[in-house]
């Protein structure tokens, strides 16, 4: 045989791999500021000089982070058992050896290539007609129809292998409903569709990240010991999808299977089914499929990365009480205005436990950290965290995604310490001031308006929004400088005044710019068949008078605002 006949015959042999255990495909934020990709192996044995991992979009970030849980979870035997454990990874050693020998012993099923267990996919996975669709499928940074809006004007015709490996961990966390293909062996195909079966693992999740000021620190943040089975629970069958004894087919798991046993399968939740489809190069199509639904209900001991809420609607409809559901973010809200929901598990207005429940739950990722605060002296009362917020907003029956949530807070976790309240009282407390602040500037802004001839609505919302970006970066500031040791009555003295002198300023500005119409004002009727004179003066006096008693000095029998207002906000300007 030629010798160049007998080396292609070689090359045909050779079965294409992508060992995601020693290749790079993570992306890596370095502490000297260097980007760069890194294997698995490698992350976590350069823990240590790992800022994050930023991923292509945040969202991919909060499912790469929760891929790593999963591998220290499982290389740990379900993570430390104990706090004492907990705290020994914490001053100590990162056992980066432990989990480097656990990778390489599983080292098959993290072959995104392997012939019969691909990584996060189905080998044979096929429609009917042989479908394969672009790799648009999985990409979610190629909004549908609007491709002006991102860097892939022609779509994402090629991948590599260590992108398509990014995007199957996405898409399985966060991939849109709507109908899909159906794949063959699937008993929910009908027409060869499978219809809306809801988003990814992760999608209606109002996704909590605690993180430090290394790769390191956040995974140890986010890990919690197994004696902490009242937050999060660690059964027997708690496996990640690696590990199970069979790999996924393209039919859904029976109904034994289908729940989740702990943070392992929770982590690495099939709720897709993907093929990807590769010439040994690069990957260049993709057959997506639904996979394995996840019951969201009830989850809060077994979901840690989310706060919850009661469902009066899911109670309504099983006639059991309490039934709670994930809380997901609002893109239109900072995410210091929920901060009581991270620290309570609910708003303020939500008055009492109601039937047999708390109103929420806190995130029991921060509801732990809070613990540690207040039991241990490894982490200290007043070690600084980031709280990150991600999340996505779906639109159109969640067929699309709407809208990206990426914020955070920085805190001190004696802020999160449940018994130890006073702190935590006064941040949520600070910000119920500011949204009254802000409210009372819509109103002033709606006043003025109304006394002009003009429509209210609009100038309202631009006053509200201008508050808020004004309060913006004071509250974080101050937020962020509360200690143990700090005074909780008089650091909220001091935002009551830091409120109440920016607002007015902002108010002042409005009624400066109001124009001569609005300072000319005009004449109104009463509600009892009488008339007054509203005018910008007039409108400026109500304004001062209600920022002064409500935000500087509130008054303690100040009337509740409205179930959709915060507490003590005002109603509408009135003579």
């Amino acid at each position: 045989m030629p010798r160049n006949t007998r080396a292609a015959a070689h090359e045909a042999e050779v079965v294409p791999s992508f060992d995601l255990t020693t290749q790079p495909w993570l992306p890596v934020l370095l502490r000297d500021g260097v980007e760069k990709e890194l294997s698995l192996t490698d992350v976590f044995q350069q823990l240590e000089n790992i800022r994050r991992v930023p991923g292509d979009l945040p969202t991919q970030e909060f499912a790469l982070v929760r891929l790593l849980l999963a591998v220290v979870y499982d290389a740990l035997d379900g993570g430390p058992p104990t706090r004492e454990a907990w705290e020994e990874l914490w001053q100590g050693e990162f056992p980066a050896d432990r989990v480097t020998e656990y990778l390489s012993r599983h080292r098959e099923q993290f072959d995104l290539l392997h012939p019969e267990r691909p990584f996060f996919q189905v080998a044979d996975l096929r429609t009917a007609k042989d479908e394969i669709h672009s790799l648009d499928r999985i990409v979610a940074d190629v909004p549908n129809n609007d491709r002006f809006l991102t860097m892939r004007a022609h779509g994402a015709r090629r991948l590599s292998f260590a992108e398509a490996a990014r995007w199957v961990v996405h898409a399985q966390a966060w991939d849109v409903s709507g109908i899909k293909s159906g794949a063959v062996g699937d008993p929910r195909v009908k027409a060869g569709k499978v219809y809306p079966q809801g988003v990814g693992s992760t999608g209606m999740l109002g996704g909590v990240l605690a993180e430090g000021d290394t790769l390191r620190e956040t995974l140890l943040l986010n890990l919690i010991p197994r004696e902490d089975d009242a937050l999060l629970r660690h059964d027997d069958g708690d496996l990640p999808v690696w590990r199970r004894p069979q790999p996924p087919g393209a039919a859904p798991l029976t109904e034994a299977e289908a729940r989740p046993y702990g943070p392992r399968s929770l982590y690495t939740w099939q709720s897709r089914r993907v093929r990807l489809h590769h010439d040994g190069r690069e990957a260049y199509g993709v057959v997506l499929a639904y996979g394995d639904p996840l019951p969201y209900r009830d989850m809060h001991d077994r979901e840690p990365m989310t706060g919850w809420r009661r469902s009066p609607q899911q109670e309504k409809k099983l006639r059991k009480s309490p039934v709670y559901l994930p809380r997901t973010h609002d893109p239109a809200r900072t995410a210091w205005r929920g901060l009581a929901s991270l620290i309570t598990g609910h708003p303020p207005a939500a008055q009492g436990a109601g039937s047999g429940g708390a109103p929420g739950i806190a995130p029991r990722v921060l509801e732990w950290l809070g613990r540690m605060a207040e039991e241990s002296d490894a982490l200290g009362r007043d070690r600084l965290i980031r709280a990150r917020l991600l999340g996505c907003e779906y639109g159109t029956q969640q067929s699309v995604v709407a809208d990206m949530v990426d914020d955070s807070l920085s805190l001190s976790v004696v802020l999160l310490s449940q018994h130890d309240r006073g702190l935590g009282n006064a941040a949520v407390e600070a910000v119920q001031l500011a949204e009254t602040a802000v409210w009372l500037l819509g109103n002033l802004a709606a006043g003025l308006a109304q006394a002009a001839g003009a429509d209210e609505p609009t100038p309202r919302a631009e006053a509200r929004d201008r508050g808020f970006g004004e309060l913006d970066g004071p509250f974080r500031q101050w937020l962020g400088s509360l200690r143990s040791d700090s005074d909780a009555a008089e650091r909220l003295e001091d935002w009551r005044r830091t409120a109440h002198s920016r607002v007015l300023a902002l108010g002042l500005e409005l009624v400066e710019s109001s124009g001569e119409a609005a300072w000319e004002g005009r004449v109104l009727p009463t509600a009892k068949g009488g008339t007054y004179w509203l005018n910008s003066a007039s409108v400026e006096r109500g304004f001062r008078r209600e920022l002064r008693t409500r935000v500087l000095r509130p008054e303690d029998d100040a009337p509740p605002g409205r179930d959709d207002a915060p507490p003590n906000r005002p109603e509408e300007p009135t003579p």
